[in-house]
């Protein structure tokens, strides 16, 4: 059997932490900034560990990393 490739989208946005959950991004964060209110962006700042299910999906595309 050939290796299984990792999606290149996937390993741009989102990393594993130590305990194997996923984390991203903030949504809603890469352009019009301007209409956005203060507090917004300031909510929006850093990363966000993502939901079980949404972990769940990600991990079909990261072969070789072990789901916890």
């Amino acid at each position: 059997m050939p290796k299984l490739k990792t999606k290149s989208s996937v390993k741009k946005r989102f990393s594993l932490t130590a305990s194997g959950r996923v984390r991203s991004s903030q949504a809603n964060k890469q352009h019009n900034m301007r209409k956005r209110s203060k507090r917004q962006l300031r909510m929006q700042r850093g990363t966000v560990v993502l939901c079980a299910v949404e972990e769940k999906r990600i991990y079909q595309y990261i072969p070789y990393t072990s789901a916890l």
